[in-house]
């Protein structure tokens, strides 16, 4: 007896943004370096998308700065994206506790699917913020969506707060050396370089993780958040003094 060609849904996945576009991007082309490591990534991103044919990748943008609003609202195909993603620009101050309440809303059920795989949130800051925070923080992190998010944080600069961008995250790491690099803390991107590499690791490396069932994986790697997705290995950030593109912040 034939059996009829059937195929099952795609789980979706989705893939969160939150960029800080507060003035002090500005400094130093910090934007521009955000804008073009995004840009940079969408391929490679979509290449994943397409090795993991079971799951549906899509992709939005939070933008913060006096306020915060979306800069790509709707979940789009990444194969979208790549030819259509329109650059972030500088301006204003750091209300990043309204971003996490943006990102909140669209995580409750519905809009959110059932079936849908561990959503990749990743924010980006180089400052603090100057909005209730916590207020957002705590609204996020009600949702059940959020607490199984895997949540990243990548710090520009060094004036970036680091403690607010951990809390994001989730608690610290125990049984760690503080300086030892852990996507269980913030990631550290003080030039364009390690910028653009923690950006394509995020979009390719964590995405291809989430996509895929932890047995697939292998479960001997800690898990982000609640998640239970395998964090990969981060990317090398050696700095090349030679290197003169390399902005330092």
């Amino acid at each position: 007896m034939a059996f009829p060609d059937v195929k099952l849904a795609r789980r979706p996945l989705h893939f969160i943004y939150l960029c800080d576009c507060s003035g002090s991007m500005r400094a130093n082309s910090k934007m521009q370096s955000l804008n073009q490591a995004i840009r940079q990534s969408l391929p490679a991103m979509a290449d994943v998308a397409r090795d993991n044919p079971e799951a549906q990748l899509l992709v939005r943008a939070v933008s913060f700065a006096d306020h915060a609003r979306w800069h790509i609202a709707e979940p789009t195909p990444v194969e979208s994206v790549e030819h259509s993603w329109v650059d972030l620009s500088a301006s204003g101050l750091t209300a990043m506790g309204e971003a996490m309440t943006l990102v909140a809303q669209a995580l409750r059920t519905p809009p959110m699917e059932q079936r849908a795989l561990p959503p990749v949130l990743v924010l980006i800051s180089d400052g603090a913020p100057t909005d209730d925070f916590y207020g957002g923080l705590q609204t996020l992190l009600h949702e059940p969506w959020a607490r199984k998010a895997v949540r990243l944080a990548i710090a520009i600069g060094h004036d970036a707060n680091l403690e607010d961008l951990q809390k994001f995250i989730g608690p610290e790491p125990t049984g760690k050396s503080g300086g030892e690099r852990t996507a269980l803390r913030p990631l550290q991107a003080n030039d364009s370089r390690t910028l653009a590499r923690y950006i394509k690791w995020a979009s390719t490396a964590v995405v291809n993780a989430a996509s895929r069932p932890v047995s697939e994986i292998g479960g001997d790697r800690a898990p982000s958040s609640a998640s239970n997705v395998p964090m990969p290995d981060l990317p090398m950030t050696l700095i090349d003094p030679t290197d003169l593109s390399q902005q330092v912040w």
